[in-house]
């Protein structure tokens, strides 16, 4: 559980360079704080998705992408709904400026990790036949 939990977080930092990226070039683009953080979280968790299939948990991948993407972007809900909580929270009560969003992504992605985890190993990628 250890090395799954070691990919995870690695592929979970590889998602936190997506979301920032989409993040800052949505709000340049003029979708603003929350519809920005909305597609940065998606891919972000397309990014981390991919990864974890083939690292994390790839012993327990499915064949069928599109049925597999769907459920871990559904089991994401959780977690991404701790990490939105705290990133909304953030952009309250912390004095604005440029670094805002990225602090504000950083503390929702670390609130919503370990949710995250617990449900992409017990549900998404399960191993079969257990």
């Amino acid at each position: 559980m250890r090395r799954q939990f070691l990919w995870f977080a690695l592929a979970g930092a590889a998602g936190f360079l997506v979301d920032i990226s989409v993040l800052y070039g949505a709000v340049y683009a003029g979708a603003g704080y929350y519809l920005g953080r909305i597609l940065s979280f998606t891919a972000a968790a397309t990014t981390t998705w991919l990864i974890n299939r083939h690292y994390a948990f790839a012993h327990a991948a499915d064949e069928r992408l599109l049925e597999e993407w769907l459920r871990y972007m559904s089991a994401m809900l959780g977690g991404g709904a701790v990490n939105y909580l705290i990133y909304v929270i953030c952009l309250h009560v912390l004095p604005s400026g440029s670094w805002l969003p990225l602090f504000a992504v950083a503390a929702g992605s670390v609130a919503g990790l370990l949710v995250n985890f617990m449900t992409a190993k017990n549900w998404v990628f399960r191993s079969r036949g257990s």
